[in-house]
């Protein structure tokens, strides 16, 4: 029980390593409307930039949503979980299955997607013409995280009769 306690802690961790990742694209989204900014007061061209910020925002987005669930920051209904009572376990189980089994189909999915596109070598329709592999490689790392991240409440679930997520705002009754 100690060893699977201290393997739920580095899944924790790696959740927050995502979180941090996001918070890093966040910033690059930044730098890149201030550097087209000045690109354009100076009279340059930085051609690509919208591309290049839409492809940190998708990046920061997936990469964002293992610890955002941990943190309880996803919707969620507790309204129907507080008044469940002695189902709440039960009802906790399923909604854990339910988006386990989401999350790892749009994680295949996601992976399929970029391991097709660098055998393609397809590239942006964009002025960047970047190959496209690249900014999805974000998403299907972010997805396979969500997926673990589900996976990993679900065992805990079952097996500590408790989940990770942690928020002041969600009712752990």
């Amino acid at each position: 029980m100690k060893a699977y306690r201290r393997f739920c802690q580095a899944l924790d961790h790696l959740y927050t390593a995502g979180g941090v990742l996001a918070a890093l694209f966040l910033i690059a989204i930044l730098v890149l409307i201030m550097v087209q900014m000045l690109a354009r007061w100076t009279g340059q061209v930085f051609s690509g930039a919208p591309d290049y910020a839409g492809y940190c925002m998708a990046a920061a987005s997936f990469l964002a949503f293992a610890h955002a669930l941990n943190r309880g920051a996803h919707i969620r209904v507790s309204l129907l979980l507080n008044v469940a009572g002695r189902f709440r376990y039960y009802l906790e189980f399923w909604c854990f299955s339910v988006g386990a089994a989401a999350a790892v189909y749009l994680a295949w999915y996601a992976v399929k997607a970029t391991v097709w596109s660098h055998k393609f070598h397809d590239i942006s329709q964009g002025q960047d013409a970047t190959p496209i592999w690249i900014p999805q490689l974000g998403m299907s790392i972010g997805a396979v995280l969500l997926a673990i991240c589900f996976c990993d409440n679900l065992i805990r679930l079952i097996v500590l009769k408790k989940h990770a997520m942690v928020s002041e705002t969600v009712a752990n009754h």
